[in-house]
């Protein structure tokens, strides 16, 4: 992760081929400098498929094809070097080319936000689908939403990780020309952005509900969810299901969670408490990595962090310690704190989902449509009126406002 802190040049000067002459004094010189150009190659090649993405731009390859032709030179004869060269060239180009196909599918996956001015229909609620009558069985949705969660922690790459830290220097620095430009933080975002769309939705599917009977249905179907997340190691699903039905809209609707048993939701909120810096939680993530270190099956190997939390970390590892010592040293101890909390993210993403894809439900995870937070609260007001005089102060605003909206739509459908 070092070259992270001095990427500017490839390899600064070609530090290292600079170091070559000093094997030619030696008996055999040319045996020397194969063996160095060897070892010139292994580093090339593990920083190539560790961080593709730092040759995304044309001048890292331009300045990685002239290292290479440098060092092709040392085995003229039998020509290894140069086929291994040209097939880490080619690895390097077929990365960035699948990464960037998938940010392309990706983009087109985006979440709907229903209109606000349809939500309150009562018939056309009813025949809508929900999210009980596409799967019924709260494993089989917590293995969905682990599927969707590995693909999208796949997709996640340590230079990504590391977009946090050149970030934070390029700022410190003002200086905003920097490689962050090249490499924004989209893949960070947009797993963000997953964790808030699947709060949303559990919100959504609960306050869309007119019955009461079947709302609490709902809340206990996604607290076993989120028990079986847990139990899997997918914590990031647990935590956005949990932050999901601990939205406002959701947590006011008291009639609806005195008919709910909550033992197990009162269990789950322990292990996710944010107390103490989410004490329980990190105890409980060191279980679940010990687990997966001595694991036989796929199933147990699975380990999804709290992503924001994972990220949060590394931020502050990197704010609050600084780069040398106060001798001037290296800090080599920060160093490798994040260089371990990115070995285990990539031991976690490597992981290969041992769930079958379901593609209806996947597709309904995926593309079925989320209110609004202002949405949830006209829905939620509606399920269960205001109870106290700043909620019917609120329930007014929002009544007013969705009144006006309906006006609007029902002008511009008489005038198409």
């Amino acid at each position: 992760m070092y070259q992270h802190y001095f990427r500017s040049h490839l390899i600064d000067q070609y530090l290292c081929l600079s170091l070559m002459p000093h094997f030619l004094v030696s008996s055999n010189p040319q045996a020397k400098l194969k063996s160095f150009a060897a070892k010139i190659i292994q580093l090339l090649r593990e920083w190539t498929e560790t961080f593709p993405f730092d040759f995304q731009d044309e001048r890292a390859r331009k300045e990685l094809k002239e290292i290479a032709q440098r060092i092709t030179q040392c085995d003229e004869e039998n020509g290894t070097i140069k086929k291994s060269i040209s097939q880490m060239m080619q690895n390097v180009l077929l990365a960035l080319s699948t990464r960037g196909q998938y940010q392309e599918i990706r983009e087109k996956i985006r979440q709907p936000v229903t209109d606000k001015g349809t939500i309150l229909k009562a018939k056309a609620q009813s025949a809508q689908k929900d999210i009980l009558s596409v799967c019924g069985d709260p494993l089989i949705l917590a293995q969905q939403l682990t599927t969707i969660e590995l693909e999208r922690l796949a997709s996640i790459y340590p230079e990504d990780l590391m977009q946090i830290i050149t970030h934070m220097d390029s700022l410190d620095k003002d200086n905003h020309k920097c490689r962050s430009d090249v490499t924004k933080t989209y893949n960070l975002e947009a797993y963000d952005n997953w964790f808030n769309c699947l709060s949303m939705l559990v919100a959504t599917e609960i306050c869309r509900v007119v019955k009461k009977k079947q709302r609490t249905r709902v809340m206990e179907f996604f607290i076993d969810v989120a028990r079986e997340c847990f139990n899997i190691g997918n914590f990031n699903s647990t935590m956005a299901i949990i932050s999901g039905m601990n939205l406002s809209p959701v947590a006011r609707l008291k009639k609806t969670w005195s008919k709910v048993k909550t033992a197990k939701f009162d269990v789950l909120e322990h292990h996710m408490d944010p107390s103490s810096n989410f004490c329980n939680y990190r105890t409980a993530l060191q279980g679940a990595t010990q687990r997966s270190q001595s694991a036989n099956s796929s199933r147990e190997k699975i380990v999804i962090p709290v992503f924001n939390l994972f990220i949060k970390d590394i931020f502050f590892l990197h704010k609050i310690h600084s780069n040398r010592l106060p001798n001037g040293h290296i800090n080599f101890k920060k160093f490798m704190e994040i260089s371990r909390q990115i070995h285990d993210f990539l031991t976690w993403k490597q992981v290969e989902c041992p769930f079958e894809k379901d593609k209806k439900i996947q597709t309904y995870l995926l593309t079925s449509p989320i209110y609004t937070e202002e949405a949830l609260f006209v829905a939620s007001f509606e399920n269960e009126g205001p109870d106290n005089h700043m909620e019917k102060d609120s329930w007014k605003t929002l009544r007013y406002t969705m009144t006006a909206v309906v006006t609007v739509l029902e002008a511009d459908t008489r005038s198409m």
